[in-house]
């Protein structure tokens, strides 16, 4: 087996898309969570560029493979 096979291989398992989109999906529902909590004022500064981060990773990686 060649190197650059092993390497590929490597890579694939890390750009799998499944758990990126749980990931993803968790740090959206994590900004949505923020935005309506009524105790931080810090969390909800932050709430919109959670949400934006995780919409952007999601459409990210659903350009990974299965």
């Amino acid at each position: 087996m060649s190197s650059s096979m092993v390497a590929k291989g490597h890579v694939a398992r890390w750009f799998r898309r499944g758990p990126w989109e749980s990931i993803a999906m968790t740090l959206i529902g994590g900004g949505i969570i923020m935005l309506v909590q009524p105790w931080s004022i810090d969390l909800y500064s932050y709430s919109f560029v959670t949400i934006l981060a995780g919409t952007v990773g999601f459409v990210v990686v659903s350009h990974f493979p299965e």
